[in-house]
């Protein structure tokens, strides 16, 4: 009923987080999003800009994703649905709320080639051994990416959990300019023997980091 009253008027409900604030899952359209006070979280402009980053990358020969900022997992959706990835995906966020979101409202939960682990980011990365072909970071709290994955030790940190042939997908940023930071962060990455592409205003917002071993 949800879904088809949605064509005429959005239909919200809000779910408190202690870590992402007030969330709110709204059927629009017909289809259920995932958003934060101010950004979407999963399915809807987000789902699109992920898409884009993966549109520029070979799945052909990616044997292991790891994704850090599952949100409502709409890019475990686009990975199995839009690109037919059967492969193993380990996802990682911090906030078990957002996990239980997924779960009961998108149908994301752990199964056979999808781990999900409730974790911090940078404390999953420093004491995990695994490597992995792709590494999605897509890390916001609201519309801010929180200042230590911005720091490059986390960035030292990622490279020795990316394979040898592996690539980065970085969701970076909403700013309108690329921040110091960001350009440290690039100019690392380009310094470690990587192609660099930066997309600005990925579907009109967003800057896109993608980093290929060459």
């Amino acid at each position: 009923m949800a879904k088809l009253l949605s064509y005429l008027y959005p239909i919200t409900k809000k779910i408190k987080s202690e870590i992402n604030g007030t969330l709110e899952i709204t059927w629009y359209n017909g289809k259920k999003h995932l958003n934060s006070k101010n950004a979407n979280y999963s399915y809807g402009s987000l789902q699109r800009i992920l898409k884009f980053g993966l549109e520029k990358l070979d799945l052909k020969n990616v044997n292991s994703i790891l994704v850090l900022g599952l949100g409502g997992g709409s890019v475990i959706e686009t990975l199995r649905k839009d690109f037919k990835y059967q492969n193993q995906i380990t996802a990682v966020d911090i906030d078990p709320q957002i996990i239980a979101i997924a779960k009961n409202e998108f149908q994301i939960e752990t199964s056979k080639n999808l781990n999900i682990i409730c974790d911090d980011a940078l404390h999953y990365i420093e004491n995990t051994s695994d490597t992995f072909d792709l590494i999605i970071i897509d890390l916001f709290i609201d519309l801010m990416v929180p200042a230590q994955f911005l720091d490059l030790s986390f960035w030292e940190t990622i490279l020795k959990r990316k394979s040898a042939s592996g690539s980065i997908l970085f969701n970076a940023s909403l700013e309108k300019e690329l921040s110091q930071k960001l350009e440290h962060i690039i100019s690392y990455l380009k310094s470690h023997i990587y192609q660099v592409d930066v997309h600005k205003k990925v579907n009109q917002t967003n800057t896109v980091v993608i980093a290929k071993a060459l």
